[in-house]
């Protein structure tokens, strides 16, 4: 028989027309056979009046839900009753059970915990004999919370205990922070790279040629330098899962070879030790020593005028001498800086000459899709083996591991070959027309520039060698 659901509205007394706060009496019932067994509304409505006369209480309204589950809160009258008492417009709810309220023990501790108590309504409950403006009552209240913080301790725990076996298997412990370059697979529990994997491979190869991170999230499209640089120290590239500061190997496919991914670490480090300096001279943080090996540094000169020279022969920083007795000349650093762009110039009309090979996804395409066979094959045999042990069929698998970790490699390789081609084409771009724009760009400009083309400058005596990045 289908179920009658109204919300009755309170009756109009001379009671419930006053301004001042007052008293709730909550009255619920869910079918009409609960009518039957005493619960009906009119019976309830009895009670409840008359508690409100042993309390003292004068003012009060009757809040009525029939034909309501008390399975949730999100009943018509109840939630009339919780936004009147957020607008501290009650002093009590009073109920003929608890069950009238909810008949879930985490929607009943709400009801008494973030919605009662906060706004100080007290709660009395007919048949539990609960009055929270009674010390017992506010015991009882204590004890419910209790048991409830341990359940939600307990779920905490079990969900902990669920995602730490996960991990150990190699699925993904689950989540919305997906990390670019992969989708989740909910049939398979594990990543699956996809089109913005490129763009991750692009990160790792632009920055081991100096891109700075915020000039490879403008090449990239990424917006943000920061996003960049927690792209470069995640490890899930790796195909391994980090979870409570541990590490396991996951079963998604890495995106990331272990020596670029190595290479890129150090030069974090690096740079997080040795930033460049704030300094606006051109070549700062770039020039060596050709005799023995200390960085060279720029002095003042004269009026407006600089000089370069070694700090071996700077005796206030001891910690940057290599040798005391390097024979090394100061430098005009107007010279040194015009023989260096020179040279710039030229080989950036060299690089923009040269042909970019476009990257060719068919052979990566392919090779994933044998990867997703021999997956397929392996998942079978194990099937198999379950149903019928064989050591024949443990060699067959094995076998197949092999040659998806062959493939796996071999498909990390063609990918960053890849990857290559599209940071030389970004290169590229970034160099072209250089020596026509060049004074129209800021000293900071230029000179992050210079740090992507360029690893170091080595000068001796009056030979100037250029080691340029690509």
């Amino acid at each position: 028989m289908r179920q009658k659901r109204t919300a009755l509205k309170a009756k109009q007394t001379p009671q419930t027309l006053s301004a001042r706060p007052f008293a709730a009496l909550y009255v619920r019932v869910s079918t009409d056979a609960q009518a039957e067994e005493g619960y009906s509304i009119e019976e309830q409505q009895k009670r409840l009046i008359a508690q409100c006369g042993v309390l003292g209480i004068e003012d009060y309204q009757l809040y009525i839900d029939g034909g309501w589950s008390g399975s949730t809160l999100e009943r018509p009258e109840m939630q009339r009753l919780i936004q009147d008492a957020k607008e501290h417009k009650i002093t009590h709810v009073i109920c003929y059970k608890l069950d009238r309220i909810s008949r879930s023990q985490r929607d009943m501790l709400y009801f008494i915990e973030d919605i009662l108590l906060p706004n100080r309504v007290s709660f009395v409950s007919l048949s539990e004999t609960i009055d929270t403006g009674t010390p017992m009552g506010r015991l009882m209240i204590g004890i419910l919370s209790a048991f409830a913080q341990l359940e939600r301790e307990n779920i905490r725990e079990r969900t902990q205990m669920g995602m730490q076996a996960r991990v150990e298997s190699g699925l993904w412990p689950g989540g919305d922070r997906i990390p670019i370059g992969y989708d989740y697979s909910p049939e398979q529990g594990i990543l699956i790279p996809n089109k913005d994997a490129e763009t991750v491979r692009s990160c790792f190869n632009l920055y081991l040629r100096g891109f700075s991170p915020q000039s490879i999230a403008d090449v990239t499209g990424l917006k943000y330098g920061n996003w960049v640089l927690q792209i470069l120290s995640r490890k899930t590239y790796l195909g391994l899962i980090v979870f409570r500061d541990r590490e396991y190997r996951g079963k998604h496919l890495p995106i990331i070879d272990e020596d670029i991914f190595r290479r890129v670490q150090e030069r974090l480090t690096q740079r997080s030790v040795t930033r460049l300096s704030s300094s606006k001279s051109l070549l700062t943080g770039l020039m060596k020593c050709g005799h023995c090996g200390a960085s060279l540094y720029y002095q003042s000169w004269g009026k407006g005028k600089k000089k370069i020279g070694c700090y071996s022969r700077q005796k206030s920083k001891k910690y940057l001498v290599k040798d005391p007795d390097c024979p090394q000349a100061y430098y005009n650093s107007e010279e040194i800086e015009q023989a260096v762009l020179n040279d710039v110039f030229h080989f950036a009309l060299e690089v923009q000459s040269q042909d970019c090979a476009a990257p060719y996804s068919f052979r990566t395409d392919d090779l994933v899709k044998n990867l997703e066979l021999t997956d397929t094959k392996i998942k079978r045999l194990y099937g198999l083996y379950a149903d019928s042990p064989d050591e024949i069929l443990l060699e067959t698998i094995s076998d197949l591991k092999q040659t998806r970790r062959q493939m796996e490699a071999r498909l990390l390789k063609l990918q960053n070959e890849d990857s290559l081609s599209v940071m030389r084409k970004d290169i590229q771009d970034t160099i072209s027309n250089l020596d026509q724009i060049w004074d129209c760009l800021s000293v900071d400009e230029q000179r992050n520039i210079l740090h992507i083309l360029i690893e170091s400058i080595e000068i001796t005596d009056d030979k100037i060698d250029i080691h340029y990045r690509i």
